[in-house]
């Protein structure tokens, strides 16, 4: 809103306010293989590790899908022209725009907005707690976009499984970095 594409951009990549840990909260999807695959996942959080040099973002992402953790590491590419990031998916490449909004701790991804078949936005945030101001934010996005709210699928942090992942991997890399240290 009121953002330039190249102001989005710059806000992006030069933003720690999207690098670190994320919670996917909700989203509504008119795309079939999006909604479907979104109804799947219980609870997840991810890294955003913004690379400044070759408009990259390493995404290492962590699901509870059913009763187990699946942990996908990849990158999402930054398109300078528009303000937008993809990621290949579904044997293609799927195209999002970052939605900033004036609360640091929360952003969201519109896909496919002009598109009635294919639209739909998902919602993030820092804590896996909502307080009831974000959610109406997101809620307010959805109404924006011509979407019903009846449409949202929540996630439930309670049903993370991936908590104790994050942590031996956490603990690798930082075997990792004193590895390095000590060789240097």
């Amino acid at each position: 809103q009121g953002h330039s594409a190249p102001g989005l951009y710059h806000q992006l990549l030069a933003s720690s306010q999207i690098s670190g840990k994320w919670f996917y909260i909700a989203s509504a999807f008119n795309n079939p293989e999006f909604n479907q695959s979104s109804r799947t996942i219980h609870a997840a959080f991810f890294y955003f590790a913004p690379n400044h040099t070759d408009d990259k973002i390493l995404l290492r992402e962590y699901l509870t899908i059913g009763d187990k953790c699946v942990y996908n590491s990849s990158y999402l590419k930054v398109q300078r022209e528009n303000g937008t990031v993809s990621k290949y998916e579904y044997g293609k490449e799927q195209f999002a725009d970052l939605l900033l909004t004036k609360d640091p701790k929360i952003f969201m991804f519109g896909f496919a907005l002009k598109d009635e078949q294919n639209k739909g936005l998902s919602f993030y945030t820092d804590k896996p707690e909502v307080t009831e101001e974000q959610m109406r934010v997101f809620h307010e996005a959805i109404t924006c976009i011509g979407m019903q709210k009846s449409e949202i699928s929540y996630t439930d942090a309670k049903k993370d499984l991936c908590g104790p992942l994050d942590k031996q991997h956490k603990e690798e890399r930082q075997k990792e970095k004193e590895g390095d240290t000590a060789l240097g």
